[in-house]
């Protein structure tokens, strides 16, 4: 008989049986930044919003209830939020007593707040499955890939002769690896420009390029923009990713010039 302790699979996590909020694990986003050549003030505004699909607590009564939440962070904030942290600290409600569902969502609101060193608004339930809108999808350009990590900003390239557009590119084939777990990350991103014209294929490989790469998804995100302002210099830029869910949550970042329109709360059809 084959033991536990023998099973090349996840070992076993004693869950919280308890509420507690110093489980929320804070990372400087400063440290992430610095690597990509991001200083201060800050190029883009932006938030990174997390859906929560198990929370669970217990009323006066001993009587479970559950819920879905939304969660926003904003990109200005100094920290970021570990994922698995954060779903642990999740995880803490579920024998935990609490009188009504204000009262979750205060506490949820102020411990998260307190972690990320900014105003993090709170809100139960979810947004609509929705696919984004683009006049272009990558994933059906027929193309040669050979680089797999890390990210290769010389893989991006503007259209000849220079033409100036506003368009919008998406593509499901990003992917990168936790640098926590190291386990696989999936998203859709979404990147809306006006500016000179991007060569498409290009920006796939590019893509194509993360799919080794570990890094935390607010921060491939930010690195995307990055690489593409550094490049082409676009008076506007957006780029939100939508990864799929791990661990009862999924997080969407999104990084905009100032003044971009935010995109419309959604899920995509992989969350």
């Amino acid at each position: 008989m084959t033991s536990g302790a023998s099973i090349p699979l996840g070992r076993h996590v004693d869950y919280p049986s308890t509420y507690d909020a110093s489980l929320l694990f804070p990372i400087a986003r400063a440290q992430g930044r610095e690597a990509i050549g991001i200083g201060s003030p800050l190029p883009f505004v932006g938030h990174d919003r997390w859906h929560a699909y198990e929370l669970s607590w217990l009323d006066s009564r001993g009587m479970p209830h559950v819920a879905t939440a939304t969660l926003v962070i904003p990109a200005h904030t100094p920290n970021l939020i570990e994922s698995k942290s954060l779903k642990l600290y999740f995880n803490s409600f579920n024998a935990t007593v609490f009188d009504n569902y204000q009262d979750v969502r205060e506490r949820i609101a102020a411990d998260l707040s307190r972690a990320a060193g900014g105003d993090v608004l709170v809100s139960f339930g979810l947004p609509p499955v929705e696919r984004p809108r683009a006049n272009v999808l990558l994933d059906t350009l027929e193309t040669d890939v050979t680089v797999y990590g890390p990210p290769d900003a010389t893989l991006l390239a503007v259209r000849e002769p220079v033409d100036i557009v506003e368009e919008t590119l998406t593509s499901a084939l990003l992917k990168s690896n936790c640098p926590v777990t190291g386990q696989p990350d999936w998203a859709r991103v979404t990147i809306t420009y006006r500016g000179r014209a991007l060569d498409h294929a290009s920006v796939l490989r590019y893509i194509v390029s993360f799919r080794d790469h570990c890094e935390f998804h607010e921060q491939c995100v930010e690195r995307i923009f990055a690489d593409i302002m550094a490049l082409a210099s676009p008076s506007l830029l957006s780029v939100e990713a939508r990864y799929t869910r791990r661990g009862g949550l999924d997080i969407n970042p999104w990084r905009g010039t100032p003044g971009a329109p935010v995109p419309a709360a959604a899920r995509d059809e992989r969350q």
